[in-house]
């Protein structure tokens, strides 16, 4: 193996960060209910969570009812039977009840059991079983689950509006929403938990709450179940303490300043929480919830809430970019934006922002930092927000081991997802076939009630394995290759790492591919049609449903992208033949992973469309 890996500091490029918050040194707390302590401590005043739906309505709570709603949140489901070391299931939009409920499960010491909106029932039905969870806490509001044919079985219910309902809110805002009308009881066949309202409040119910024994590091936090892919999901333990490890290195690569953030990805993943829940806590963010699919009102909540810093996945980047770029289409500019983007990429970034003024108006004025993980990140995207003076962060990790590696204001090198954080005891090594092993308190204490699956990924030495692999950068950056599980070995002894083919032809505009070996030796491509909106923010799209003529221009463009994209790669990786994909997208775990195994399932009984390699390719 090699050595492992840390941090070197390089020198900026006209970057200076806002003067940074204070807040205590998160290697002294003892939990995460240390970050809302020192918060509330910091600014009890000051706007925490808020809430935007379609009508452009929006609300927020400061640190201080946050506080207090976790605690009713945690007396009230002490109230519901449950004991220290039970779970407990939440399946909820985003909403500031949410983390009320997270941080109350911790000062009830219970264990969280997220799950994701778009898990199907029969996910939901093995993860309730596998969990043995004793309470379902579901969302409100026309986006949240339906928990009829839910998978939800007979767990009881209730709702995270009535665990953080406050009886002394009687602050008679008029122009607040009723938001979140509870799940109605027929709905849930009767299985809505008792009555949790003010009634059932003692006058000391506080007290007691603050009486209770707090959890530890060691204690468990959460159980994150995996995507499922193979369908069996294995559940992801993460102590406090392996979070809390996870949050400290976010402070050694995310720059310090007053954030501002508008939460786009779903709560239920650990990116989100670590980063845009704790970490943004521990710094006294502003964070902003939106309630809506729709693009036009997402563009104006971050106008609105004057973004600063933005957490998501490379394809929410690109549905940004191509609406920017629609109007700068639209206004006739594209000549003159583009000349303009070849001058900011030799500026300082405060400089760049100031060229592109009228850009940044569009995102509320205070967009600086743009931190995204997940899947590719194609390096023209990254240099186009770039040349508007938005610092893209790229950075790479996993459920089971928290943050791994990332980019950093002063190295943010296109193609990589940077170093380790640095200084921090997290321990990155490749192994002799390049994959990526961890160790360190990051990582994952187990997989829940599966010690056979634990000890194929945590070696006898403590070292998780990844099943990615990867190479250092001649600046000892991770440059990402591929999954172990994917490579294909051709007959020649050649390796080829489909996602490095994938990438090659999304860059040549071809975004979304599923790349394999139908035969020895022989590469193909199954395609989703290009300038289709990416997932996350715009939903599914209809199958595609083509005049003759379009149909012919479609296999034509998408003919000349991988010939474009053949020229990039080397012989032995080179697409032999592609086949469109059927359907509006590929399958997809809740985590929007491609299910390659069905992609490649269908494509055993379908016929490839050959492709001729011509002089230009």
């Amino acid at each position: 193996m090699s050595e492992a890996v840390g941090a070197m500091p390089q020198a900026g490029r006209g970057y200076t960060p806002a003067v940074p918050p204070s807040h205590s040194d998160v290697a002294t707390f003892t939990s995460l209910l240390n970050i809302l302590d020192d918060a509330l401590v910091r600014g009890p005043g000051k706007p925490a969570l808020g809430l935007r739906g379609d009508d452009g309505v929006a609300w927020h709570w400061t640190y201080r009812e946050l506080d207090r709603r976790s605690k009713l949140a945690a007396f009230r489901l002490r109230g519901l039977g449950l004991q220290p070391g039970d779970r407990l299931i939440t399946w909820s939009p985003s909403s500031p009840e949410l983390p009320a409920v997270y941080f109350g499960a911790m000062r009830a010491r219970l264990i969280v059991v997220p799950l994701d909106l778009r898990m199907a029932p029969d996910t939901v039905a093995r993860i309730v079983a596998r969990s043995g969870a004793r309470l379902a806490v579901l969302g409100t509001g026309r986006d949240a689950p339906d928990p009829s044919g839910s998978g939800l079985g007979d767990l009881p219910l209730t709702t995270t509006a009535d665990l953080t309902d406050d009886p002394t809110d009687d602050s008679a805002d008029p122009t607040r929403p009723i938001a979140h009308p509870p799940v109605a009881p027929d709905l849930a066949d009767g299985r809505i938990a008792a009555p949790t309202g003010p009634a059932r409040l003692p006058p000391d119910w506080e007290a007691q709450v603050d009486a209770w024994e707090r959890p530890t590091r060691e204690d468990l936090f959460e159980v994150v179940f995996t995507s499922g892919t193979t369908g069996v999901p294995k559940g992801v333990m993460l102590t406090h303490g392996a979070i809390l490890s996870s949050i400290d290195a976010f402070g050694l690569v995310i720059p310090p300043m007053e954030h501002r953030v508008v939460s786009l990805l779903p709560l239920s993943h650990l990116m989100e929480q670590a980063a845009a829940l704790f970490y943004a806590t521990l710094v006294g963010a502003d964070i902003l919830y939106i309630r809506s699919r729709n693009p036009r009102v997402i563009f104006e909540a971050i106008r609105d809430h004057r973004v600063t810093t933005l957490l998501v996945v490379p394809a929410v980047l690109e549905l940004f970019w191509t609406a920017l770029m629609r109007e700068v289409e639209r206004r006739g500019q594209r000549v003159r934006f583009e000349r303009a983007r070849r001058i900011a990429r030799h500026l300082p970034y405060a400089l760049r922002r100031q060229l592109f003024r009228s850009v940044h108006r569009q995102f509320g004025g205070g967009l600086r930092l743009a931190v995204t993980a997940g899947t590719y990140l194609p390096p023209a995207l990254q240099q186009a927000w770039e040349d508007l003076g938005v610092v893209v962060l790229q950075g790479y990790g996993a459920t089971e081991c928290g943050i791994v590696a990332c980019s950093t204001p002063q190295d943010h090198t296109p193609g990589t997802v940077g170093r380790v954080p640095s200084p921090s005891p997290i321990q990155v090594r490749l192994a002799d076939d390049g994959e990526i092993v961890v160790a360190g308190p990051t990582l994952l204490s187990g997989y829940w009630g599966d010690p056979e699956a634990t000890a194929a990924v945590i070696d006898p030495d403590g070292w998780y394995h990844t099943g990615d692999v990867a190479r250092f950068d001649e600046r000892r950056n991770l440059v990402l290759l591929g999954r172990t599980k994917n490579i294909i070995v051709l007959p020649n002894g050649l390796n080829v790492f489909p996602e490095d083919v994938e990438n090659a032809l999304h860059d040549a505009g071809l975004p979304e591919t599923v790349v394999f070996e139908t035969e020895p030796g022989r590469i193909e491509a199954i395609v989703l049609p290009p300038d289709r909106p990416p997932i996350p923010i715009a939903g599914q799209t209809p199958a595609h449903d083509l005049t003759p003529e379009e149909d012919t221009a479609l296999r034509e463009r998408i003919d000349a992208s991988v010939r474009d994209a053949n020229g990039r790669l080397a012989i032995h990786q080179r697409v032999a033949g592609w086949r469109l994909w059927p359907g509006a997208d590929f399958p997809r775990t809740h985590t929007f992973k491609v299910r390659r195994d069905e992609v490649q399932r269908w494509a055993a009984s379908e016929a490839p469309l050959p492709f001729v390699h011509s002089e230009r390719g």
